[in-house]
């Protein structure tokens, strides 16, 4: 009996230093710059550690929506997923904050506010249990529509959809009159295909990879709300490696996902570019009570976070950041 124990024991740790392959799904489409540079990580993270840590990635949303990566996630199916501001709220709900629509007016301001409040969501991600190595920006989204949106009324008239399980998207569209058609992202395609929805919010490059860029003909010209993605891990999982093996993947995929961040402001540029070649109109929608719908809009998320879907505090400390940040530029 004590030989078995002993033999166990040596197993256990055996397979804590020297083996363990990551299995990541994620809805972003093979061959796009995402997915490249997360394969070029994990090629480099198996260099460094002999072979020892191994990323196996299931892209294009072949494992299903983010609901469904983090119950596979749960039941040790998967370890991570690259998932969507919106799909972290299911783990934290505190990491949406960033995604109230019209909260921030320019990518000046998402910066000043990310320096200071990216590391509050990984913290809030540990301590629930999930290992991210940095947030990356996926840009302002857009209202993208068959039909030009001037005002709220003509919103009003569209099949607007709203991620499944955003609580945020669809109080904020709720707000304003509008009833959203909740779908999981791997259905909008097939959505605007069949007329179910007519308008969907992404920034340039998500439009594009996701196909959807095909199935509208207007961009209003307006930042909607800000988005971003990160790669989680399960942190039980994670700190099975040794300190060393861990040390490797936190920097290679923390750099990583620090270019992927910088890359795809760059290439939101280029898309917005490629979507007016593909013949979507831009347009500027008119000031019909514009500044109604914002403030309607922020009344409802503060609603949101007196009924805890996502905290006053951070809400708070998100909020101080901006005034700080409004302050200091006006007496510039």
């Amino acid at each position: 009996m004590i030989r078995i124990f002993s033999i166990l024991i040596f197993s256990l740790a055996f397979t804590t230093v020297y083996g363990q392959t990551f299995k990541i799904a994620t809805i972003v489409p093979d061959g796009t710059r995402w997915m490249k540079e997360m394969r070029q990580a994990a090629d480099v993270i198996r260099q460094r550690t002999q072979g020892r840590i191994k990323f196996r990635f299931y892209p294009g949303g072949v494992m299903g929506n983010n609901s469904s990566v983090l119950r596979k996630i749960r039941i040790g199916q998967l370890h991570g997923g690259v998932l969507t501001s919106g799909g972290l709220s299911e783990i934290y709900p505190d990491s949406q904050i960033y995604n109230m629509p019209f909260v921030f007016n320019s990518y000046d301001e998402v910066d000043y506010v990310r320096a200071r409040m990216d590391k509050l969501i990984i913290i809030g991600l540990k301590k629930k249990g999930f290992i991210s190595f940095g947030l990356s920006e996926s840009g302002f989204a857009y209202l993208m529509s068959n039909s030009p949106l001037q005002c709220i009324e003509d919103l009003k008239r569209q099949k607007v959809w709203a991620p499944q399980g955003d609580r945020i998207s669809r109080t904020a569209f709720e707000s304003l009159g509008v009833s959203p058609v909740s779908l999981p992202l791997t259905d909008v395609l097939t959505g605007l295909q069949t007329g179910l929805i007519n308008t969907v919010a992404s920034p340039p490059i998500g439009a594009i990879a996701l196909q959807w860029h095909t199935r509208v003909k207007y961009l209003a010209d307006i930042p909607l709300l800000y988005l971003y993605g990160t790669l989680v891990v399960k942190r039980e999982a994670f700190e099975r490696l040794s300190p060393e093996d861990q040390k490797i993947v936190q920097d290679i995929m923390g750099k990583t996902f620090r270019n992927i961040n910088k890359q795809n402001r760059k290439d939101n540029q280029g898309a917005r570019q490629a979507l007016r070649n593909q013949g979507i109109k831009f347009t500027l929608p008119a000031d019909c009570n514009g500044q109604r719908w914002n403030k309607i809009v922020t009344e409802s998320m503060k609603k949101l976070a007196e009924k805890g879907q996502f905290s006053e505090a951070m809400l708070k400390t998100l909020r101080g950041h901006l005034y700080d940040y409004r302050q200091g530029s006006a007496r510039k």
